[in-house]
């Protein structure tokens, strides 16, 4: 009789953990269930069955958890310019900045004031020349665009014009008149801030022959301690200050957006970049001094003053010395010889505009990079020293070639004498000259030049 009220009692007992276990993980499936309005629930059910993925994203996002849903970014008034009827709805495909600032209006405001906004710029450049007449529009429209933007055109049917949609460029204008595309870093719809601080979101653009900046990343100590300790660095934490919530390596965001202990967040990444690398010839941008200390700043979480110094001066001179023998001398010649008749005006219908095209866009950017973010390979062997095999061997004998003996001559006199860098190509290496060049580097970097 004993024996059966235990088992009885053990029965009921089983019976009850059942019931609380149940009710338990009905409550909390019910917790991480996202809230929706009725609008937002409407797209739910229906994009569950014909798109699931970027359902189950959402559901996993912050937005989820805030009750922003599918109706809070999407819907549009019947007066905007990209508005459509959508099953019974008046929405717009797009989410543009405007869209956005509604509840991130800091983070819009910096990010439209900042390179990666002017990005679509490039349609009225040398760049989208080379793209749109020698290449070809089929190639923009999967290339150029989809990293600067376009614009984004709308069709009669009031849905967006596929010539120009997709298009995630981060400079894309936008049929309500703004700039720019969140999701090309914060990518649709998980919206993830781990996501968006990886190394490999910068470089769906920051890739490839003009602009490496992410081969360079990873050939670094900077991306070498990325790869080796990517599991502690707490990425998808709120609050990501570098030296406080994390220490073992720093991403492309840590140093050109993150927060330090004296900074906060900005979008605007040019925030702390104190020269434009991207022209023919290097410039120091308005607020230089302001900017370097912004980044200095950032390098003082892991680095010694003399080192970030020492850093800065190396980098300096490197792009000091692409400009001065390099880069100023090949624009100033091919000016003259424009001035002169002897190459046309036009871009890329002279075998010379080539040649000083991937000079500078190509190989001199390379160089400056490399420079800039602690490259080797890519300062030098994919840099200057393609920049000095491109300008001695390529270039400079094309200008002899279209110029003739007598103004190659002047050119070399004007252009090249007054350095003496160039006297072991145009005069050839004597002791002598060795000598001098040697004092040269001494008197410039103030230290004894290589042996």
């Amino acid at each position: 009789m004993k024996g059966k009220r235990i088992f009885a009692l053990l029965v009921i007992f089983i019976a009850g953990l059942f019931v609380f276990f149940n009710s338990t993980s009905t409550e909390a499936a019910k917790a991480k269930t996202p809230k929706a309005s009725k609008e937002g629930q409407a797209c739910i059910t229906c994009h569950k069955a014909q798109s699931p993925a970027f359902v189950k994203e959402w559901e996993l996002s912050r937005h989820a958890q805030k009750g922003v849903d599918c109706y809070s970014c999407h819907r549009a008034e019947k007066t905007d310019t990209d508005a459509m009827q959508h099953n019974g709805f008046t929405i717009s495909v797009l989410v543009t900045p405007n869209d956005c600032a509604k509840c991130h209006a800091k983070e819009v405001k910096e990010m439209t004031t900042s390179h990666h906004a002017k990005a679509g710029d490039i349609l009225n450049s040398a760049d989208n020349y080379l793209g749109q007449v020698v290449g070809g529009q089929e190639a923009v429209a999967v290339g150029c665009v989809q990293c600067h933007g376009a614009k984004v055109k709308m069709s009669a049917n009031g849905k967006l014009d596929t010539n120009s949609w997709p298009n995630t460029g981060i400079g894309r204008i936008n049929p309500d008149g703004s700039k720019g595309s969140c999701s090309a870093c914060h990518t649709r719809h998980n919206f993830s801030k781990a996501q968006a601080r990886e190394p490999q979101t910068c470089g769906k653009c920051h890739i490839g022959p003009d602009h490496p900046q992410l081969e360079v990343y990873e050939e670094s100590k900077h991306g070498i301690l990325y790869e080796a300790n990517k599991e502690r660095l707490n990425m998808h934490k709120d609050k990501w200050v570098v030296g406080v919530d994390y220490s073992a390596a720093p991403t492309c965001a840590t140093c050109h957006m993150s927060a330090t202990p004296n900074q906060a967040v900005t979008h605007d990444v040019g925030a702390r970049i104190s020269w434009t690398l991207r022209p023919p010839i290097s410039k120091k941008l308005v607020n230089d001094a302001k900017k370097r200390e912004a980044m200095k700043d950032v390098c003082g979480n892991c680095h010694s003053s003399p080192f970030i110094e020492g850093h800065y001066k190396q980098f300096d001179n490197l792009v000091n010395l692409y400009n001065d023998k390099f880069a100023k001398p090949a624009t100033a010649i091919r000016k003259e010889l424009m001035d002169k008749g002897k190459i046309t005006k036009a871009d890329f219908d002279d075998k010379l505009d080539w040649m000083y095209w991937e000079l500078w866009h190509h190989e001199g950017r390379r160089a400056r990079h490399g420079a800039a973010m602690s490259g080797p390979d890519y300062a030098w062997w994919h840099g200057i020293y393609d920049v000095a095999k491109n300008f001695y061997t390529e270039f400079l004998p094309e200008v002899k070639r279209v110029a003739g003996p007598e103004l190659y001559n002047e050119i070399v006199k004007k252009y090249l004498d007054p350095d003496v860098r160039h006297e072991w190509y145009t005069k050839g290496m004597s002791k002598e000259q060795l000598e001098k060049i040697k004092k040269y580097y001494e008197e410039r970097y103030g230290g004894a030049a290589a042996k």
